[in-house]
């Protein structure tokens, strides 16, 4: 079984960080600019855009904002490689850059499992924080907080009420 470990990018997950609370009745989407060298060395946008979350298996709209298959990753890609099928856990040796708005909990929320990897960005992490459920209790974070997840069991809960825009970033391994 593969087991994902996360890093959290800090800048480029605040710069995507919107308000989710604000798009409760459209479907929540976020903007994302893709950069790139071009045929001269000069950086340039590859992709910018409006990526519309969707919610799949959980009541938690989400979308992948970039998929690498490799590591180290090619920078030669024409493809919007965040329109990679993927599951939960990246490709082997490979990452999935993802944003989850969490909704707020309910009693059936609560008792799903999430076995991603997962950082709050942004003003809109609930002020009472965001709580991985370890195995021996709970870690309650705010917005701006980070959390670099190793292989651990753990699910999400949103207490605050309303929704929170959360980043992913995971990164393949190989299980404790």
């Amino acid at each position: 079984m593969k087991i994902a470990s996360s890093l959290a990018v800090m800048s480029a997950a605040v710069a995507l960080a919107g308000s989710a609370a604000a798009q409760q009745h459209n479907p929540p989407e976020v903007r994302r600019v893709v950069t790139k060298l071009d045929s001269s060395g000069k950086a340039v946008a590859m992709f910018d855009g409006k990526v519309q979350l969707a919610s799949l298996r959980s009541p938690n709209p989400a979308g992948e904002m970039w998929v690498t298959e490799a590591s180290p990753p090619d920078f030669s890609w024409t493809a919007d490689r965040g329109k990679t099928k993927v599951g939960l856990v990246p490709p082997r040796n490979g990452t999935i850059f993802r944003i989850v708005d969490f909704v707020p909990s309910t009693p059936k929320i609560e008792s799903m499992d999430i076995n991603t990897m997962m950082k709050v960005v942004g003003e809109h992490a609930p002020k009472k924080g965001l709580p991985p459920r370890l195995d021996d209790g709970e870690v309650h974070l705010k917005a701006g907080d980070v959390v670099v997840q190793q292989a651990t069991n753990h699910a999400w809960v949103n207490r605050s009420g309303k929704p929170c825009r959360v980043a992913f970033i995971l990164m393949d391994s190989q299980e404790p």
